[in-house]
């Protein structure tokens, strides 16, 4: 990474608790076929693992992805099982990972107890009423997994409705449809501070 970019991600790591959003998601009615398919989507029990192909870009990925993060999480083994995590869980949503972890670093600044004021839990924000209406009560939206698997299910549901307009997605995701603060955050977070030049790992989504 180029040295300026170095010091741009080091400076906007170490402030950029100042600026973290806390999720809101809202509740809507869901129809029957769709309870049943975020149903399914949070109940995978599936161990975690990088689907990437080539070795080489495997290592490549988390090795730059655990230089960028180490200052939030400074223990290395608990730092590639979060990406391990986040990649998995994003992936099979069909999300790109380094939109994931900008999203990430803007709702709660990769603080796994974090808690907004309205109740959000967690990595990404996720409002407790999902656990009741897709979950069972054993689910804990403070541990890893599930809240990744959570926060990745309610934002691929809300691409869906949008039709893959990550913008109204993201404001959706925050409870701030129609306002560009929250998806403007997001989207340069993911685009400075995370982006990753791979075939094999970008996700399409449009923007």
């Amino acid at each position: 990474m180029h040295c300026l970019a170095r010091f741009y991600f080091a400076l906007t790591i170490t402030f950029g608790s100042q600026f973290a959003w806390s999720g809101n998601q809202l509740y809507e009615p869901l129809s029957a076929s769709v309870q049943a398919a975020l149903q399914g989507a949070v109940s995978d029990l599936a161990s975690p693992y990088l689907p990437i192909e080539s070795s080489e870009e495997r290592i490549k990925w988390l090795v730059d992805m655990s230089w960028r993060l180490q200052k939030k999480i400074p223990d290395r083994q608990s730092r590639h099982d979060f990406l391990q995590s986040v990649y998995y869980e994003s992936t099979r949503a069909g999300l790109d990972p380094q939109l994931v972890l900008g999203l990430i670093q803007v709702e709660s600044n990769f603080r796994k107890y974090a808690t907004s004021r309205v109740g959000a839990r967690g990595y990404m924000q996720v409002m407790p009423f999902w656990v009741k209406v897709i979950g069972t009560k054993d689910h804990n939206l403070f541990h890893l997994r599930t809240n990744l698997r959570y926060g990745c299910t309610i934002l691929r549901h809300y691409l869906d409705i949008e039709k893959g307009n990550l913008f109204r997605a993201l404001g959706r995701y925050n409870g701030s449809l129609g306002r560009a603060e929250y998806p403007l955050l997001v989207t340069n977070a993911w685009k400075k501070n995370w982006a990753f030049e791979s075939s094999e790992v970008a996700v399409k989504v449009k923007p």
